[in-house]
């Protein structure tokens, strides 16, 4: 599970970030691995954390609430495309309906809210990147390489 330890990143190639240099924050180890993956990696031209916003409908507490994905980023593909992806990571268990019980816990409902929530935020999030012609891709920890 990536550990929720909230941390600043400082980047070796500022020149490509979009927004604060100075202030990008992570608030997992798994958001700081992304970043330095982004930040090293020199098919990545541009990169932004936390840089957007999207309003969604938010159907565990019944109001329009604010979205802000992990990261956009613009790349440069094996073919010579220029390409703008929004990304969210996460782990792979709040990217699957979680599996029905025989009792109904407070962990559970934790996990059914989460789910909930998160296909509320990315339904809204490749809305918006459908209308603006950019990619979305949810992330978790077997593209990150984590175990």
């Amino acid at each position: 599970m990536a550990q929720s330890i909230k941390s600043i990143y400082k980047p070796s190639y500022p020149q490509k970030y979009i927004g604060n240099a100075n202030n990008i924050i992570c608030r997992s180890s798994w958001e700081r691995k992304f970043c330095h993956w982004c930040d090293l990696n020199p098919n990545i031209i541009a990169w932004g954390s936390e840089e957007i916003r999207i309003k969604y409908y938010d159907p565990v507490k019944q109001k329009v609430r604010n979205y802000f994905p992990d990261f956009i980023i613009k790349v440069k593909e094996q073919s010579g495309e220029i390409k703008k992806y929004i990304v969210e990571i996460k782990p792979k268990k709040e990217t699957v309906a979680p599996k029905p019980r025989s009792r109904t816990t407070k962990s559970y409902l934790h996990e059914v809210y989460t789910y909930a929530t998160n296909q509320a935020k990315w339904k809204a999030a490749q809305e918006f990147c459908e209308d603006n012609m950019i990619g979305f891709k949810i992330i978790t920890e077997q593209e990150l390489g984590i175990k």
